[in-house]
This record gives structure tokens, sequence and C-alpha cells, in this order.
């Protein structure tokens, strides 16, 4: 199946959901942990699982957003071999059989610095990503990626979080494609979602200033929060729930991706339920 770089597999989905009236599932995956064959058995597995949108984690060695969950399997991915290359001939794979769930690659600035942002940025889009989302990459230091946007038609995620300003806001806002990632809590990943309520209010303020789809990630890690989050948001991120999933099926490498497409019907469901 050949890639449509013209198509926008992002933009269609939301609107789909929005029409079914339905929040988003986006599912996190590190390529390479446990190793990238299983990596994409479960890639590929997503979509019928209820995945609407997969974020695949590009392993670094110092993951500073990250909790200790996804920074173990990053250890694991590196330790595999795993590289940019290895990851974006990973997307050429599932391209081959899917071309309408979106792909977007979350990592650090450093592998992509690396290989040169404009090659980056290139060999992302042949392969048939969607979009990127560059954790360490504030709007005042991402001059260099805004030079070579307007040549491809990546779209790039930014972040906001419950300390951002209205200012700052504006700003992200501004350079922001595809749909904004609010961070829910502080902090780094992993961490639980307790206060519900003062999501949903920050969520609402945000939503007023958006013109773009806003998704909650982060702390979000049983199927009960994220149907409370889904009530409201466009989207819900998973990611070390199912990080931890595949930690805990580890010595089990035959049944790892049973557990996670397990898992990550669970979350589809609640989801689809909370509305």
């Amino acid at each position: 199946m050949t890639n449509n770089k013209n198509n926008c597999r992002i933009e269609k989905t939301f609107r789909d959901l929005k029409l079914s009236n339905q929040s988003g599932l986006i599912t996190f995956i590190t390529a390479g942990d446990p190793n990238l064959n299983l990596t994409k058995d479960i890639l590929f597995s997503l979509p019928k699982a209820g995945a609407d949108i997969i974020e695949i984690g590009i392993p670094f060695s110092d993951p500073m957003a990250d909790g200790p969950i996804i920074q173990k399997s990053y250890k694991r991915a590196l330790k595999n071999g795993v590289n940019l290359d290895k990851v974006l001939n990973l997307v050429k794979g599932f391209r081959e059989t899917n071309n309408h769930t979106p792909i977007i690659l979350m990592g650090y600035f450093n592998p992509i610095y690396q290989k040169g942002i404009k090659a980056f940025l290139k060999e992302s889009e042949k392969a048939g990503v969607d979009g990127v989302l560059i954790v360490d990459l504030p709007p005042e230091n991402d001059d260099e990626l805004q030079k070579y946007l307007g040549d491809f038609k990546l779209k790039v995620i930014r972040l906001a979080s419950p300390t951002t300003n209205r200012t700052r806001l504006s700003k992200i806002l501004k350079i922001s494609s595809g749909f904004l990632y609010y961070v829910s809590i502080t902090g780094i990943t992993g961490t639980g979602l307790n206060k519900l309520n003062i999501v949903k209010n920050a969520y609402n303020k945000l939503k007023k200033f958006s013109k773009i789809p806003i998704v909650v990630g982060f702390g979000i890690n049983t199927p009960d929060k994220a149907k409370v989050v889904s009530k409201y948001a466009d989207g819900v991120v998973v990611g070390s729930a199912i990080i931890n999933e595949v930690d805990k099926s580890i010595d089990k490498k035959n049944k790892i991706n049973k557990n996670v497409i397990n898992l990550v019907k669970k979350f589809s469901k609640a989801i689809k339920e909370s509305r």
C-alpha cells in the first residue's frame, strides 16, 4: 500500500470521531520494546483493538520527561540496538497494510538533531508519519524546526500543562498543528491522575482558545480514568499502562501481544461507553 502524503489522517480521524460523538484513544508504545518483532506485532494489532491514533516512542538514553516505566522500556529498546532509522522502517512496514491510522513519533530532540532536522522531517513524511512531538523542544528554541516545516505536511504536536500561562499558551497554539497535547499533571509520565475535576476545568479553559482538538495524557492509567476524561476530551492518551503491561509480560513473550491488546480493548470500550 502506498502512502499518500497529501492526505490528512489526523484531521480525518478527529472529524470522524466528532461526527460519531466519540472521544479518541491514542495509544503509546516504545519502538523496540521488548524487541522490534514484538513491537511490530503490537503496532499492527492496535487499530483493530480500538486505537484511533498511535504514538511511537523513539528510544533515548536520557528521557527526562518520562517515568520509570517508560525509561525501562527505552533502556530495553536501546539494548536491542533500536535507533531512529529502525523506527522509521517500522512505520514504513505499517503503512504497507494500514494507510488510515495516524502515526505520531514522540521523542527527544537529540536523536533528531543528530540525524539532521530536514532529513528527519523528509524521511518521516516519506515513511508515512503524520506528526511529531518533541518533548524537550520548547517553542522558544525551535527556530530551526520552523525553518523547514513549510516544506512538509507533518503536524507538530505541542504540549500544554497546568502551569502554562495565557501568553505562553497563545504562542504554543499559534505554532501547533494536528492536536494539542494537554499534560494533565505537572511532572513525569506514569503518575496517577486523581483530581479529575481540576483536569476538566483546565481543559474547558483551554478549549476556549484552541481551534485544534485537545487530547489529555499523563496519568491516565486505568479504563475508569479514561472513561471520565473522555466524557469531555477530544482524545485520551494511554502510555504508561501499556508499557507496564509489556514489562509485566516480559518473561512470557508469547503472551505480550495478547495481553497488551486485551488491555487496549478495555480502554477502548471504556471510552466508547463514556458518551
